[in-house]
């Protein structure tokens, strides 16, 4: 094959893409944005609906790329993954004056390729595909595979549906966070086969790793983004070059820094794959966090690249909308973007056996954009999870059509993450000094009692599995940090009292419970807040942890049990728990309740003061479920015949009272 002039220098020279601070407003192809962007391309082109991307079979492989603006594309094809360009053809511009397509014949497994596009006024861009399935070392280039050969032994079908989504508990997780710290045995360190690597201790010989996942009892792990992000160069290994991965580059490729072998395309699938069976072998669903809401650099992305003015947002002056905050926003309400968030999570959902998908910030997208994805993924797996960030952002979008919480009711079986229960129960996240329920502020009792009951009160829900209770996430203080900030020179014990008052109350409220790694043992991020960058000394899991804060660990494990054990706690219905659900007291930090049923009743209680609080008894046998910080999952601990019992500061109780 020919050498073509001009790009037949060596590919390793760019292995990492040139990153552009976020201020850096430049935008490239002003003749083709000013002309397009604030017009309807819509009624400009024709939308194309079928697949799009590198179609691959034995007998060929189809290259199709939307490209409306373009007056020429060219398929440029390399030597191999790093090797110089050998090959450009002109691909075939269809009817619709939309699609550019080109079909090289032969077994294509391992082709290396990108396009280059030009416009009118001669502007010329390198790209990507933006429908990249597997990619280079830093995502520079795109690579044709046969996925079949990517798939791990037994690799099979997805796992059976999860048939009863109120029994869901999130786990939300990192994988380098996981896996890195030289706390735990855990050998492949920062990466996915770290994640499921069997038998891995920490120093004091206690499960870390998988197994410990497996004796917690979640359902589901979160992981925050495992897409091909930006910036963390693959090609090394830096403590100190971090990212949790909310800078998109190719939606669709594995990120290579998570892979034992970054530089082969293969690699970062196959592992990808292999955890996700490994977790499922455990009974462990996987949900996929996914941000299709901005990207990190505009002006290098595929999207911007192939399409300028189209995939984003702008304002009257021709800059980037910033809703999001970080500089750019994608514009879901646009058929073509809204197509590609479908394909990409559905591409995800299939190939993948993904269980769930955690949009972030879901508030920038339209609510249109996020049904539709319900209804693919539908097709798939009904009981496949879907939730995100319903933030109240910046759009230009009409209130009545963004996908925010307000807008819960036109947007059946979409979680939303419920701030109004992490509110209640240790202040506003934002203010170190703020105070909830858990810590001594007063009249947060209503607050906190309407969102345990998953906002039965609040009309934008529709049903409480729609409700993700939380009280920590990756981007928020972990409550022990926010706890100690709050209170400089308190006690260890009433901080550790305070912080598992709120853990139970997470896991016995009406909804989802969500848990971030490591709030079962107390993790700390030595105060910082927003960590999305800091060294792995910040963000590492420290599994010795779990020895100090033992109690802590056993009273989650024990919680989520008992949460599994009385269908009670975990109601599907807002007529369900108006049905069975009294409150009888939510008044000077005490918050009583009683749940009914045929059989037997369950006595809640949380008390949040500094002294135990009596709560009375009617008549009948009571048995313990949840005393002073311990949990009996049997039913044979009888509480002691009595008109009142008192429940212990900073702790929630859970009795049993049989009716017949």
């Amino acid at each position: 094959m020919r050498v073509i002039e001009g790009e037949g220098e060596l590919f390793m020279r760019y292995q990492q893409p040139e990153v552009l601070p976020n201020h850096r407003r430049i935008i490239r192809n002003r003749e083709v944005i000013e002309r397009y962007s604030r017009e309807d391309y819509v009624t400009l082109f024709k939308q194309y609906h079928g697949q799009l991307g590198a179609i691959y079979t034995e007998e060929g492989t189809e290259f199709k790329l939307w490209a409306p603006t373009a007056s020429q594309v060219e398929l440029l094809i390399y030597e191999s993954n790093y090797g110089p360009l050998v090959e450009s053809y002109v691909m075939e511009k269809s009817e619709t004056e939309a699609l550019w397509s080109y079909y090289l014949p032969g077994d294509q497994h391992g082709l290396t390729y990108r396009y280059r596009l030009i416009f009118v006024g001669g502007m010329v861009n390198t790209s990507v595909d933006p429908y990249s399935k597997a990619v280079t070392v830093n995502g520079a280039r795109s690579v044709v595979l046969n996925l079949e050969k990517t798939n791990p032994e037994g690799w099979g079908e997805r796992m059976a549906p999860f048939e009863d989504q109120s029994q869901a508990i999130i786990y939300e997780a990192h994988v380098r966070d996981f896996t890195v710290s030289n706390s735990s045995s855990i050998i492949n360190k920062g990466k996915f086969l770290g994640v499921i690597e069997e038998g891995a201790v920490n120093d004091y010989g206690s499960p870390a790793g998988l197994d410990y996942l497996k004796e917690l009892g979640v359902t589901h792990v979160e992981f925050l983004p495992m897409f091909d992000f930006q910036t963390v160069d693959e090609t090394v290994y830096k403590p100190t070059q971090y990212n949790w991965g909310y800078d998109p580059l190719n939606y669709n490729a594995p990120e290579g820094s998570y892979a034992t072998d970054a530089y082969n395309p293969e690699v970062r699938i196959r592992e990808l794959k292999a955890m996700i069976k490994k977790l499922h072998d455990a009974g462990i669903r996987v949900i996929m966090d996914v941000v299709y809401n901005h990207v990190y650099e505009v002006e290098q992305h595929s999207l911007h690249l192939t399409v300028p003015g189209y995939f984003f947002r702008y304002n009257e002056e021709g800059e980037f909308t910033n809703g999001t905050g970080v500089g750019n926003d994608t514009a879901s309400e646009r058929p073509m973007f809204r197509k590609y968030i479908v394909d990409s999570v559905t591409y995800w959902a299939e190939e993948f056996h993904i269980d769930g998908f955690r949009f972030d910030l879901m508030g920038i997208h339209d609510i249109v954009t996020m049904n539709e994805v319900r209804k693919s993924l539908d097709e798939i797996d009904p009981t496949i999870m879907l939730f995100g960030e319903g933030w109240n952002l910046y759009t230009p979008l009409a209130e009545h059509e963004v996908a925010n919480q307000n807008n819960a009711h036109v947007m059946p079986r979409i979680g939303q993450f419920n701030d109004g229960i992490r509110e209640a129960l240790k202040g506003n996240d934002f203010d170190p000094q703020a105070r909830g329920f858990i810590n001594g502020a007063w009249y947060m009792e209503q607050s906190l009692i309407s969102n345990f009951m998953a906002a039965l009160d609040l009309r934008s829900y529709i049903e409480p599995t729609q409700l993700i209770q939380y009280v920590e996430a990756h981007d928020n203080y972990t409550l022990y940090d926010r706890l100690k900030a709050a209170d400089p020179g308190l006690d260890e014990e009433t901080i550790v009292k305070r912080h598992e008052l709120a853990s139970t109350i997470i896991l016995l409220a009406q909804g989802i419970p969500f848990i971030h790694a490591g709030q079962e043992f107390l993790r700390s991020k030595q105060g910082v807040r927003d960590s999305y960058n800091s060294p792995d000394h910040i963000n590492e899991i420290d599994w010795n942890r779990q020895e100090t804060y033992r109690h802590s660990v056993n009273l989650v494990k024990n919680l989520i049990q008992l949460r599994k054990q009385e269908p009670l706690l975990h109601l599907s219905s807002y007529e369900d728990i108006r049905q069975v659900m009294d409150v009888k007291n939510n008044a000077f930090q005490l918050v009583v309740l009683t749940y009914r049923s045929e059989d037997y009743n369950l006595l809640i209680a949380f008390n949040a003061r500094e002294s135990a609080a009596p709560v009375h008894l009617e008549e009948g046998r009571y048995i313990y479920k949840l005393y002073d910080g311990q949990v009996f999952l049997d039913d044979e601990h009888e509480v002691e015949d009595s008109h009142t019992i008192y429940v212990p500061p900073y702790t929630g109780m859970v009795l049993k009272q049989f009716t017949h």
